[in-house]
C-alpha cells in the first residue's frame, strides 16, 4: 500500500447538540475529492477521535469510505493506551472499510522498543491491515526516535509508513536513510510541508488541506515538477494558516475556516469551546495572507 500526495485528516462535523452530521461529512469529502486530494484519514486527531464513541467511530469511517467509494484510500486513526482498546478500534475501522490504519504508540507510556513493537504487532495481527506509525508526541505523550521507527519497521512488517509530526525537519531525511526503500515517510505537520517534501517525503497528512485542498495539491505538484520558486510563493501564503496546526485550538481554527469556505466545519465537542474574539482575529489575519479561499459550490 502506498500513501503519496495530499491526505486530509478530515474533521468531524457536529451540530449544535453534539450529534455527528454525516451528510455534511459526505459533502466535505466530495469537495476534497473534487479538489484532487489523494486519500483521507478518518477519526484522527483532527477528527476529534478522543470524543467519539465506538459506534460514532464506525459511522465516521463508514461515511468517509462510502463517499470515497474506492476512488481514494482511507486510513482509520487509532489512539489508545492499551492494545486491547486499540484492537477494538482497529476492528471497527477495518469492518467499516478502512484500507489501512494510522496508529499512535501507546498513550503516555514511554515503553521500550519491544513493548512498542508488541503493541503495533497486536493491532496488525488483529486487523490484518497495513499500519502507518503516527509520531506525534503532543498527541500521545511519546516521542519515537528515528532509531525506534527504523526498528519498528524491521520488527513489525505491517508498519509500512510513518507520519512524522515532531517538527524537526532533519528527521525526514534521517528516516528515509534509516528505513527500507519501500517504507514511506509522510509529513505530519502543516508548517514544514515544503521542507518535508524537498527532503523526500512522499505524502502530507494535513489539517489545512480541509480548508485549502486545491492549494495543497498544487503545492505538491509544483514541488514534484521542480518549480520551487512557485512552490515557495504559494507556501508562504499558506503558512500563517498552516501554523495553526500546532495550536491547541487547531480543530476550532480549521473548522471555522471551513465554514468561511462554504464547507461545514460545524461545532466542536467539549472541552473545546468556540474561538475567542482574539482567536477570530488571528484566523482572519491568516486568511488575509492566504488571499481568500475558494468557496465550495
Amino acid at each position: 500500500m502506498r500513501f503519496p500526495g495530499i491526505i486530509p485528516a478530515v474533521t468531524t462535523p457536529f451540530d449544535e447538540h453534539g450529534e455527528i452530521r454525516a451528510d455534511a461529512l459526505q459533502e466535505n469529502v466530495e469537495h476534497l475529492i473534487a479538489a484532487g486530494v489523494h486519500g483521507f484519514v478518518a477519526t484522527g486527531t483532527m477528527g476529534e477521535s478522543a470524543s467519539l464513541t465506538v459506534p460514532e467511530r464506525e459511522l465516521v469511517t463508514r461515511t468517509v469510505v462510502a463517499t470515497a467509494a474506492g476512488r481514494l484510500p482511507v486510513l482509520g486513526g487509532i489512539a489508545a493506551s492499551t492494545a486491547h482498546v486499540a484492537c477494538e478500534y482497529a476492528i471497527v475501522a477495518r469492518d467499516a472499510g478502512a484500507d489501512a490504519l494510522m496508529v499512535l504508540p501507546p498513550l503516555n507510556y514511554n515503553g521500550d522498543i519491544h513493548e512498542i513493537a508488541a503493541f503495533y504487532d497486536a493491532i496488525a495481527t488483529t486487523a490484518g491491515l497495513p499500519l502507518m506509525a503516527y509520531n506525534n508526541p503532543v498527541a500521545s505523550g511519546v516521542e519515537l526516535s528515528v532509531e525506534q521507527i527504523a526498528q519498528l519497521a524491521e520488527l513489525v512488517p505491517a508498519i509500512v509508513a510513518v507520519k512524522e509530526c515532531v517538527g524537526e525537519t532533519r528527521n525526514i531525511a534521517a528516516l528515509i536513510a534509516a528505513t527500507p526503500d519501500a517504507f514511506e515517510v509522510l509529513v505530519g505537520g502543516d508548517d514544514f510541508a515544503l521542507e518535508g517534501f524537498c527532503a523526500g517525503a512522499t505524502g502530507w497528512i494535513s489539517g489545512v488541506a480541509n480548508v485549502t485542498p486545491a492549494e495543497c495539491v498544487r503545492l505538491y505538484d509544483l514541488i514534484r515538477a521542480g518549480s520551487l520558486a512557485d512552490a515557495q510563493a504559494l507556501y508562504l501564503r499558506m503558512l500563517p494558516l498552516a501554523r495553526l496546526d500546532f495550536d491547541p485550538k487547531l480543530v476550532q481554527y480549521f473548522k471555522a475556516a471551513m465554514d468561511r469556505a462554504g464547507l461545514v466545519g460545524g461545532y466542536s465537542r467539549e472541552p473545546r469551546l468556540p474561538l475567542t474574539e482574539n482567536d477570530e482575529k488571528i484566523l482572519a489575519e491568516a486568511l488575509d495572507v492566504l488571499g481568500g479561499i475558494p468557496v465550495a459550490a
